[in-house]
């Protein structure tokens, strides 16, 4: 089953929520935006990207699982046609893994008998667990729930904080909170921490800050 809800997606997500309603707010600030106009920026920015980032993931999964569901109905047909041609072409795979005739042919065999489908599956197409119908769901709400969870950073800000300081204030939560989920990404996903922060971090400031200062030209 694919891993849609792991830390280093969920991370991935949330970054996206962090820096995409960050980026829209320093813009707007940058073009003096007072707090009325700053806080609908927010809350559009939250939903609508929220829906574009778990629509886009449901869409990815479900034409993946539709795929998967094609090949999985061919190699059914293939074996209820031709069963015999099917178990050659699986101890052929096994004699290329360094078998020996005989014993390629029992394996194939053995392998065939508990279940045929889901052998010819796994050599030929790599597909050990079939995605289940709800995943693409559960995938899409899941990464929507990711970029609402960062974008809720900036936002609350934007209530909470005087709008003189909005700036910089959205600027420091933004750049912490993009390192907490860059160090819970690393440790979960056994990556360098240190160079995933560092890139986070770099997009996230240069998103922020172009943001700001095209706010300012077109004021």
């Amino acid at each position: 089953m694919r891993r849609t809800s792991s830390p280093r997606s969920w991370a991935v997500d949330a970054n996206d929520g962090i820096i995409g309603t960050a980026g829209l707010l320093e813009g707007f600030a940058g073009a003096g935006a007072g707090d009325s106009v700053l806080m609908t920026a927010a809350c559009a920015a939250t939903i609508a990207g929220s829906l574009a980032v778990g629509g886009a993931k449901w869409a990815e999964d479900a034409a993946e699982r539709d795929a998967e569901t094609h090949i999985i109905d061919e190699e059914r047909a293939q074996l209820a046609a031709a069963p015999d041609d099917e178990l050659a072409e699986l101890a052929a795979y096994w004699e290329t893994k360094g078998l020996d005739p005989a014993t390629a042919a029992a394996a194939a065999a053995q392998l065939s008998a508990r279940d045929a489908l889901a052998a010819q599956l796994e050599y030929e197409h790599g597909i050990v667990r079939p995605i289940p119908a709800w995943h693409p769901a559960w995938a899409g709400l899941s990464s929507s729930l990711a970029y609402v969870s960062g974008a809720i950073v900036p936002l609350v800000l934007t209530v909470s904080v005087p709008v003189g300081v909005e700036v910089w204030a959205i600027a420091i939560a933004v750049i912490a909170s993009l390192v907490l989920t860059s160090v819970i990404a690393g440790r979960r996903s056994h990556i360098s921490v240190r160079r995933l922060i560092v890139r986070t971090v770099l997009v996230g400031a240069a998103t922020m800050l172009i943001s700001y200062l095209v706010g300012a030209l077109l004021l």
